[in-house]
């Protein structure tokens, strides 16, 4: 059978162009997001039938993410790759982001990939399947009062802690860590910065397509990724 791949935050950006190469390159797919009419309309937009399967939830819920992949094996028997890419930013800094708002980042930047992780590693082990946790820029570099830095180090150090896991059992660990994207994700922050060159989300898929893709016995842990002329 073809490989199957989970992506959460897959319905826009960089998880929706990571899905369409994929099912390109003949997988099968399975995208979560919070949205349902944006997965919808991403499902129609791929055209891509059966092979694609979109799952509404939350990537910081539990039930949610254990739901998702139970749904996914149900369907497909199996699962090799796993794509950790819902994420988000505030603008601001730590100093002008109200509470909430702080808490509800770190628990989906952080708390969700290693949920992600906690509940597909029995799956993963059993194929041989490789993990991409989507890290940043931002998380080997420092900014003053950057909290979105800070979950990206703490995604950055889970991709580590898990390869020191489940690196003896034949499951490959990346983080790939884009610098500028024009994605939705700059929604919120008035666009991507002012004369600042940038990548397209497709370009990024094409380096996460890239760490999957590699032959057995191969595992890719780190790929940092920036657009020509980004200094930082």
């Amino acid at each position: 059978m073809e490989p199957v791949t989970l992506i959460t935050g897959g319905s826009t950006g960089i998880g929706a162009a990571t899905a369409r190469i994929l099912l390109d390159h003949g997988h099968h797919v399975a995208v979560t997001g919070r949205d349902a009419d944006k997965l919808a309309a991403f499902a129609t937009s791929a055209g891509a039938g059966e092979r694609l399967l979109t799952i509404t939830g939350d990537t910081s819920d539990a039930h949610d993410v254990a739901s998702a992949v139970r749904h996914v094996v149900d369907l497909w028997g199996r699962l090799d790759n796993v794509i950790a890419n819902a994420g988000f930013s505030l603008p601001g800094n730590l100093e002008s982001h109200a509470p909430e708002d702080m808490r509800a980042m770190v628990l989906t930047n952080v708390l969700g990939p290693a949920l992600l992780v906690r509940e597909t590693l029995p799956h993963l082990r059993e194929s041989k399947g490789r993990i991409v946790i989507i890290g940043s820029v931002a998380g080997v570099r420092n900014t003053p009062g950057n909290l979105y830095s800070v979950t990206k180090w703490a995604a950055h150090a889970l991709a580590e802690n898990t390869r020191l896991l489940v690196g003896k059992d034949g499951v490959g660990v990346t983080v790939v860590a884009p610098g500028v994207v024009d994605t939705p994700f700059w929604a919120e922050r008035g666009g991507t910065p002012d004369a600042s060159p940038s990548m397209t989300p497709d370009q990024v898929a094409d380096t996460i397509a890239f760490a999957i893709k590699q032959p057995a016995g191969v595992d890719i842990n780190h790929i940092t990724v920036r657009p020509t002329g980004q200094l930082g």
